[in-house]
């Protein structure tokens, strides 16, 4: 996948960088460089690799599924500017 000028202009708009007409070219052969780079990655063979959280060996740690106290939903939005039935209430902020 090649980018041209047209790609470049519209990534940097997207992601709010100003871009001169003078570094059009050369952004442009870097974008193009990183996705050569990306598509050699995709010839590896990483089928017989397993999935890894971590590159050492490791268990995670697990807390205990216990019930807890709790029950003390009143006090907890005591100091909410608004709640209704133990829920805070927030301002709809998408319509």
């Amino acid at each position: 996948m090649a980018v041209d000028e047209k790609t470049v202009r519209r990534i940097a708009h997207l992601a709010r960088i100003r871009v001169t007409d003078e570094e059009v070219p050369h952004l442009r052969n870097e974008l193009n460089a990183i996705l050569d780079f990306v598509a050699q990655l995709d010839e590896v063979d990483v089928s017989a690799v397993e999935p890894m959280t971590s590159v050492l060996p490791m268990e995670l740690r697990q807390r205990e599924d216990v019930v807890t106290d709790g029950g003390y939903a009143e006090r907890i939005v005591a100091n909410a500017p608004q709640s209704d039935d133990n829920y805070f209430v927030v301002p709809k902020v998408v319509e």
